[in-house]
């Protein structure tokens, strides 16, 4: 909470500012920003292209294509053809139609920057996600091995944790099983065994006759909402040992929060033993013996199972904040399928608890650990970069994740669905430590069913300790918990906080909430921590949808707006929000509100409806049958 009582204000409220990379045109249909395919009439590009026919020993050119994108990639370097004072023009990169299995990551550093102010665009020749970029490959081998459950030897020397089927992600065979694939419940619950085992973290206690002693767990998991009543992250864990005499597991991490909170219990449910695999689309990985078991959805003859090979496509990393990539730009390229981890908790435990001196030691427990700090595309040391009409699918974890020091980072007019973490996820500095990321424009980006693998704090996007960024004309749907989050920490004080003049506009979310509490689809937390409580964030023309959780959640209520401790500074006008089981708004007095559907004289007018959420001219046809 802040530090300070504050009294109501009522300021005047200030336009939203938008960043000089993009202004709303007079329809607000797009954003001017540059195209990637656009080509000055005094300067034509460098064309190289890249096929999946192609070979890498080939020139690069049309008709003797190279085949890999490091190849192009290569090419430039070897070449020179970047360096600066000889790129007069951009170089396309021009990916023809088809796929390219990726089985590392594609690493782009500082030596294939564009220069003297030229771009190198690596885009999809042929149309919007026309080349598919693809870390994973086919499971061959299959065998019968009982109750129309298939068993393949994929070897213990690369594990993996997730799977899919013809494009769809299968189920971690799991107890009890899920209602359905848009669903996390039904779940176990967590018991007290003693009154003085409530603070523990790793031992699980259930009720007796709820396991079954004949299982065997050996490569099994628990999915936990740790802390009991507290329904705010989830984490994914190991059991080391159990005793079901005693119905007591024992887990080999420590949990974010304690598994009993005010004596009540965590939501849970395990997975990945061969005993849960019951139905069409679950999967169990013995990872001792390196064999899958799978019960596909399909005739196995008929299908495809494809096990993920990276946890990242495209990492574009700078060698450090002084020595950045960039100029460049991913254009219309499909990038589908990467993997999750072995265990997985969100940030330390404790403030101090990375091991590293810090100004603000409690942000360890805002950031992610560094064994998580990865997307299907990871950006990091960059500035001006830009990934435009983007297909991002399947992913185990975050579509797209910026860490630490980014300066100008665009996605724009991009498809991200089925993600196992956040959509967009921009992670700042530490607190006072030097003001390394802002001035990034996310918009006209459609983003749904996000967190899949991963609902506790998931958001389709999520901005920690950054600052002048612009989140416009996007449609985020379907996740556990939030739909927008900006984040800092309550102990941050102004002149170390980097979260100021952000910009929210045309936003529609939907579905947001379905299996958590205590929070809003547009999540605030530790942005103005004390007085003057200066309005210098904004958020205007946003419709909220129905924000409802599952039945067994046992936390506080939803809300389509919560500015939680520290969330002040904002202003906010022209919002409509659905259906909430808590208040549609929930803020101390240091916001400015107007018109906005929970107060009297809403005026329903004021709402632009034509220009929120994705425009009419996205690259790709809307999913979930949406016809925004």
């Amino acid at each position: 909470m802040p530090t300070t009582q504050v009294r109501p204000v009522r300021r005047k409220p200030r336009l939203p500012l938008l960043l000089a990379a993009g202004a709303l045109l007079a329809g607000g249909a797009m954003l001017n920003v540059p195209d990637a395919n656009a080509k000055p009439a005094d300067c034509k590009a460098t064309e190289l292209f890249v096929s999946p026919a192609g070979s890498d020993k080939a020139k690069g050119t049309e008709s003797e294509p190279f085949k890999t994108i490091e190849g192009a990639r290569d090419h430039i370097r070897d070449q020179g053809l970047n360096r600066p004072g000889r790129m007069r023009c951009d170089i396309h990169v021009n990916l023809r139609a088809g796929d390219y299995p990726v089985t590392r990551t594609i690493d782009l550093d500082d030596r294939d920057s564009g220069s003297d102010g030229r771009r190198i665009v690596y885009r999809s020749y042929d149309g919007p996600g026309k080349a598919r970029v693809m870390g994973a490959k086919p499971v061959t081998g299959w065998t019968e091995y009982k109750d129309g459950i298939y068993r393949a030897d994929v070897g213990t020397d690369q594990p993996f944790y997730t799977l899919f089927e013809d494009g769809k992600r299968a189920t971690t065979a799991r107890y009890p099983n899920r209602k359905s694939d848009d669903e996390w419940a039904p779940y176990l619950t967590s018991v007290l065994k003693e009154p003085e085992k409530e603070a523990v973290h790793q031992w699980l206690y259930s009720n007796p006759g709820e396991w079954d002693p004949h299982w065997d767990l050996s490569n099994a998991q628990a999915v936990i909402w740790s802390g009991g009543s507290w329904s705010w992250f989830t984490d994914t864990v190991p059991i080391q040992d159990w005793n079901p005499a005693k119905n007591q597991m024992t887990l080999k991490y420590w949990t974010r929060y304690a598994l009993m909170n005010s004596r009540s219990g965590s939501r849970y449910f395990l997975q990945n033993s061969l005993d849960f695999l019951d139905q069409a689309g679950e999967y169990y990985m013995d990872y001792k013996k390196g064999q899958l078991y799978y019960k596909p959805r399909g005739d196995i003859d008929d299908v495809t199972v494809l096990r993920p090979t990276v946890t990242t496509l495209f990492k574009l990393a700078g060698a450090d904040p002084d020595r950045r990539v960039e100029g460049i730009t991913l254009d219309g390229l499909a990038l589908q399928y990467t993997d999750f981890v072995d265990w997985y908790r969100y940030g330390w435990i404790s403030g101090g608890d990375s091991g590293e001196p810090h100004k603000y030691p409690e942000y360890d427990r805002q950031i992610e650990m560094p064994r998580n700090r990865f997307g299907a595309v990871t950006v990091t040391n960059s500035e001006d970069i830009t990934l435009s009409r983007m297909h991002i699918s399947d992913t185990g974890y975050h579509a797209v994740y910026a860490l630490f020091a980014n300066k100008g980072l665009t996605v724009r007019d991009s498809l991200l669905e089925n993600i196992g973490g956040d959509g967009i996820k921009v992670e700042g500095p530490y607190p006072g430590e030097g003001n390394t990321s802002n001035g990034h424009l996310l918009t006209n980006n459609y983003i749904t069913h996000y967190g899949e693998l991963v609902p506790g704090d998931a958001s389709g996007v999520e901005l920690l300790n950054t600052g002048h960024n612009t989140v416009s004309h996007s449609h985020i749907k379907h996740s556990a918990r939030y739909g927008v989050s900006l984040e800092v920490r309550p102990e941050v004080t102004a002149e170390d906080d980097y979260a100021r003049d952000n910009t929210f506009e045309y936003l529609r979310i939907d579905e947001a909430g379905l299996d958590s509490g205590d929070m809003g689809a547009f999540y605030v937390y530790g942005v103005s921590n004390f007085e003057p409580h200066t309005i210098d964030n904004h958020v205007r023309q946003v419709v909220i949808g129905d924000v409802i959780p599952d039945a067994s959640m046992p936390d506080s209520g939803t809300r389509g707006i919560h500015m939680d401790a520290g969330g002040c500074g904002f202003s906010f006008e022209d919002i409509e929000v659905g259906k909430t089981t808590d208040q549609s708004y929930q803020s101390y007095q240091c916001n400015d509100v107007k018109n906005a559907n929970w107060e009297n004289g809403y005026d329903a007018s004021k709402m632009q409806y034509d220009k929120i959420g994705v425009t009419g001219d996205f690259p790709y046809p809307l999913p979930d049958g949406d016809t925004q």
